[in-house]
């Protein structure tokens, strides 16, 4: 089944290039959809042929190629340059991780022959994918950001929670770094310094980054998806709050909802105009109710998990976008669709953690008009399948047991 959507040239192939191992991730599977049900052609990285992407009827073809991340750069560039010279001819790449936009930015040159890239700034996506630099970059552009540290020791990091209070917030500091020597395994709200102390031995405090908490009593989560062309002037600008995540309130998007917002749409843009950003972006922000700023958490240069959440009036999301400028093509103007967007069983396994939390029924269970699922999807269901067949033993048992470790924990307050 083919959507209405702008036009394309179906002789520029894509190509998604990624680093590291995350074969249940859905947005790899959105790009090979968006692009496939206009008729262009998408070649994709996969760890091997039987992954939730490779199966997907909208790829034309898989490219085998396995990493963890820890390999050195050349030979990443060396795989990545292989898989664009098997497509045959010069394709529009797409990052769907960090690591591969770092690359694909501080390789273009070297990579230019056989891969259409934007012209940002080379060494501009490692800065912002760096949760510390990141920081820096916010305070130098005049853009709202909570407090945050990248500890050089174990007596600096105890000094900025006591500080700042509990909880705190832990991430990994860089990109290529959350892979080769994770300081944490996933974005983590530490409650109280002995569980700080349990989260980040000594070993680890050089890879972390400390961030302060802004209590959920008083926030909303929002986030822009955005593409941009030379110069960081926006082409398409989408906004959205997240309804719910896994682990609650600290991770990936697993229900959201497509929101008009000029403020946030206007502060995003005027900090990719002032960096000279130029690509795709899905920026992470938090409503602080308590001042009434958007405060910027992350910046990751590359596709979004949830970029399928948004698309224009006329058929344009970022990677339409990207596909189009990139091949000398006008960009169609048009308002964002209102939209949800979920994930299947892990915003089932949100849904009942929170909704044991709040004391009330789950909310926003109930099939919505105008839902893109990540999963489920009646003119593809192979991906569903795979995802469902792959991945329903051993994840699913480690899920339950993050659910009922959540649920046992009285939220911060």
């Amino acid at each position: 089944m083919e959507r209405a959507g702008p036009a394309l040239d179906p002789t520029v192939p894509v190509l998604l290039v990624k680093v590291g191992r995350y074969p249940q991730a859905h947005s790899p599977v959105g790009v090979a959809r968006s692009f496939g049900r206009l008729g262009v052609p998408v070649h994709a990285m996969v760890e091997d042929r039987f992954t939730p992407t490779a199966l997907s009827r909208y790829l034309t073809r898989p490219l085998v190629a396995p990493t963890d991340g820890r390999e050195p750069p050349e030979r990443l560039v060396a795989l990545i340059r292989a898989a664009a010279r098997s497509v045959g001819r010069r394709s529009v790449a797409v990052a769907t991780d960090d690591e591969a936009a770092v690359l694909l930015a501080e390789h273009a040159e070297e990579l230019a022959a056989e891969l259409l890239l934007p012209p940002v700034p080379p060494k501009l996506p490692r800065m912002l994918a760096d949760k510390g630099e990141l920081s820096g970059i916010c305070l130098a552009n005049d853009v709202p950001t909570p407090r945050a540290l990248a500890p050089r020791d174990r007596g600096e990091l105890l000094a900025a929670a006591r500080d700042w209070g509990y909880p705190v917030v832990l991430k990994n500091v860089g990109s290529f770094s959350r892979l080769s020597r994770p300081a944490v395994a996933a974005t983590t709200v530490v409650h109280d310094e002995r569980e700080l102390l349990a989260a980040c031995p000594q070993a680890v405090v050089a890879s972390v980054l400390v961030q302060e908490y802004l209590p959920a009593e008083h926030a909303e989560d929002w986030f822009t998806h955005l593409c941009c062309g030379p110069g960081g002037e926006p082409l398409v600008v989408f906004t959205g709050v997240k309804l719910r995540s896994w682990p609650p309130g600290a991770g990936i998007t697993t229900r959201a909802r497509a929101v008009p917002n000029p403020e946030l749409a206007e502060l995003a843009a005027r900090l990719c105009r002032q960096i000279g950003y130029s690509g795709v972006a899905d920026l992470d922000w938090r409503l602080d109710r308590r001042d009434g700023r958007y405060k910027l958490v992350d910046f990751n240069p590359r596709t979004g998990a949830q970029f399928r959440l948004f698309e224009t009036a006329a058929g344009v999301d970022v990677v339409r976008a990207l596909h189009l400028s990139l091949t000398g093509r006008e960009v169609p103007r048009g308002g964002q669709l209102a939209r949800q967007f979920g994930v299947g069983q892990v915003d089932l396994m949100s849904a009942a953690v929170t909704g044991w939390h709040e004391r009330r029924p789950p909310r926003g269970l109930r099939p919505h008009r105008g839902t893109e699922r990540a999963w489920l999807c009646r003119d593809d269901p192979a991906p569903a399948l795979a995802e469902a067949v792959r991945f329903g033993g051993t994840p699913v048992l480690r899920v339950a047991r993050r659910a009922l470790s959540a649920a046992s924990r009285p939220r911060p307050r």
